[in-house]
């Protein structure tokens, strides 16, 4: 399967360096804020972007996680049906009064950030949410639009964006590849 390479290690440290100066610009009282990454690798990136807000702004947000598994519409209708990896979610501050910044690695069809919104909730009602993505890819099935975009991907529907960080991947860098074989026939 081949890959295309985006974004670099240094495109992707830029990247998240400009997303961080964004929400500093558009959320000029910083202890309003909070910030909550969506797991796996929107947690991640929302650790990154949490340190560079907190370098610019000199605050120390809350920042948390959440897992969607249980709260996407689409668990167990994948063929072949999967179970979901749970994590455990971290939201251990409060979210009245707070604009909380919602973070992915890669909007898609919106499924993921409409679940990540139900399970916020169950944490609180926020002021206000935001959402930061790495990468919208398009192909938009529900009517949500991000705040924050890092990069827009055209890409076709089949293709798979792939985003990989040192933490879990031990590279920072995101490809744009092909669906294998067995992808396409399913």
């Amino acid at each position: 399967m081949s890959e295309k390479v985006v974004l670099g290690r240094d495109d992707l440290r830029r990247t998240l360096r400009r997303i961080a100066h964004e929400i500093a610009e558009k959320n000029p009282a910083p202890d309003s804020l909070a910030i909550v990454g969506i797991h796996t690798r929107g947690a991640v990136i929302a650790r990154r972007l949490h340190a560079l807000l907190g370098e610019m702004t000199a605050s120390e947000l809350p920042i948390g996680d959440l897992d969607i598994s249980f709260y996407r519409d689409d668990v167990g209708a994948k063929v072949p049906a999967s179970q979901p990896v749970v994590h455990a979610s971290h939201v251990d501050f409060d979210l009245s009064d707070r604009t909380v910044i919602l973070v992915d690695d890669v909007l898609f069809t919106g499924r993921t950030v409409r679940a990540a919104i139900d399970a916020l909730f169950d944490y609180g009602r926020p002021q206000r949410v935001q959402l930061a993505v790495l990468c919208d890819r398009g192909h938009r099935e529900l009517p949500i639009r991000p705040d924050y975009v890092g990069k827009n991907l055209p890409t076709a529907r089949g293709e798979r964006v792939n985003v990989r960080v040192e933490e879990v991947d031990d590279v920072d860098e995101v490809t744009i590849s092909e669906p294998c074989a067995a992808e396409a026939l399913a």
